[in-house]
């Protein structure tokens, strides 16, 4: 084994020696784009494991793509075998990483995959949370900032340093781990599912408030629509066109320039999940001189920026921060008639699923998702009085408030919990923390019924 200068960070942190993983594993590489690219993907075959499916709580195959036979005997070089561990190398997920279960079977990687071999004196499940811990993380994402665009390569991830108990303190440690994480990421997947319950709650609240008020009708009139088929009593249902004064889209061929400081413009990524307009980081700015060309996309108090392509149908009201803004290419300025409707009513309605299912049926069914203008003018939705609009606003505040107050309280508990697997496996992995063997038998007993070590 080669002496090895560990790095300081790492070396004050275990009891154990430290050495790079290329030492102690058979085999560091990647897999490649299948012949055909995603055109040769089908619905049966070899499983081709993409990033998306290698996670820190193991491999998910809800969408795994397959590979015919012939093209799994091309990629012979990065086939899968039972306890590989898998690690994200390239884009948004580098870092995850995760091992192949045994009883997997066949499989392969494409590029974007790197397949680790451990030896023998290298446990598959110990280098596995070794790679997710914090200094583990650090590393990984080092090595990226030194390596190609196109992600890591052999080199950079076989200088990656690992702590190196001996064998059997590996495989104890592995075996609490899995037990302890599991348990961990068990009641994080159940708060997860909180927060769905929650959104659903929210959405159902809005899509009621906005279609049926937020009182009790004893009667209603039929519309005719699919969308809503029907509203109360001194409600109408509109053409969405006659609620706004203007409703103006930026003029995509104009090249722009753009200046340090000047006037703000609006683009698609400032727009919430909430219909808010945020503060990006790199946010971008034209000169008045620019601006005072497009008088029509300039921002007034109560507009509501809409986006018509890709991610269709974000919205955010414009407050005063954003008051004499400009759009960018692929959004509407909707400017309403106050007369009719209030902009926080719009708002409400527009972040509706009845409008986002009548927006996304109106829209061509091409590639990337368009509305055209008059598709946009054709859609009906229901109007309250204005009397009523403020009734439906400040309920929906209040009671979406209480909503994402509950939500927020299991955001902390999800973080919280995310914090102590990561703080666990460290503590473990460098020795910080002594796994005992009565507290590593209770994982030994679940791989004795089947996921073996």
């Amino acid at each position: 084994m080669s002496v090895v200068q560990p790095s300081s960070e790492l070396a004050a942190q275990t009891v154990w020696p430290v050495d790079r993983i290329k030492d102690h594993v058979w085999k560091i590489g990647s897999g490649v784009m299948p012949s055909g690219g995603a055109a040769s993907y089908l619905d049966a075959g070899i499983p081709l494991l993409r990033s998306q499916n290698v996670h820190f709580d193991g491999l998910r195959l809800d969408d795994v793509a397959y590979i015919a036979e012939e093209t799994h005997e091309e990629m012979s070089g990065t086939k899968l075998r039972a306890r590989d561990v898998l690690l994200n190398i390239t884009g948004a997920s580098i870092g995850r990483c995760a091992f192949v279960p045994d009883g997997f079977g066949e499989g392969n990687v494409n590029q974007h995959v790197c397949i680790i071999r451990p030896a023998a004196k290298l446990n598959y499940k110990f280098l596995t949370y070794c790679l997710s811990a914090p200094w583990g993380q650090d590393q990984v994402f080092s090595s990226f900032t030194g390596a190609s665009r196109q992600g890591l390569g052999q080199r950079d991830l076989g200088a990656i340093q690992v702590p190196l108990p001996p064998l059997p303190e590996q495989q104890r440690i592995a075996a609490y781990l899995d037990t302890s994480c599991a348990a961990i990421d068990a009641a994080v997947a159940a708060k997860r599912r909180q927060l769905e319950t929650l959104d659903a709650l929210a959405s159902s609240i809005i899509n009621r408030a906005v279609t049926r008020g937020c009182e009790e009708h004893v009667s209603f009139s039929s519309t005719g629509l699919d969308w809503f088929p029907e509203v109360p009593p001194q409600w109408r249902a509109v053409r969405f066109k006659s609620l706004f004064r203007l409703i103006y889209r930026y003029p995509t061929y104009f090249n722009i320039e753009y200046v340090s400081k000047g006037i703000a413009e609006v683009r698609g990524e400032a727009l919430t999940a909430d219909g808010f307009i945020e503060t990006l980081p790199d946010e971008r700015y034209i000169s008045p001189e620019t601006s005072a060309q497009f008088p029509k996309t300039q921002l007034e108090l109560g507009d509501i920026v809409m986006s018509v392509r890709g991610t269709m149908g974000k919205i955010g009201l414009v407050e005063d921060n954003y008051v004499g803004a400009n759009i960018t290419a692929n959004l509407l300025r909707l400017s309403p008639d106050k007369h009719r409707v209030t902009g926080e009513f719009l708002c409400w309605l527009m972040r509706s699923k009845y409008f986002n299912e009548a927006l996304n049926s109106s829209a061509p069914q091409t590639t990337i998702k368009t509305i055209t203008m008059p598709q946009l003018a054709k859609l009906r939705v229901a109007l309250p009085p204005k009397p009523e609009q403020h009734k439906i606003c400040n309920f929906l505040e209040a009671k979406v408030a209480d909503v994402k107050r509950i939500a927020s309280g299991i955001e902390t508990q999800i973080a919280t919990l995310t914090a102590y697997r990561k703080s666990l496996i460290h503590e473990c992995v460098t020795g910080q923390r002594r796994v005992t063997e009565a507290e590593a038998r209770v994982g030994r007993a679940r791989r004795a019924l089947g996921d073996g070590d």
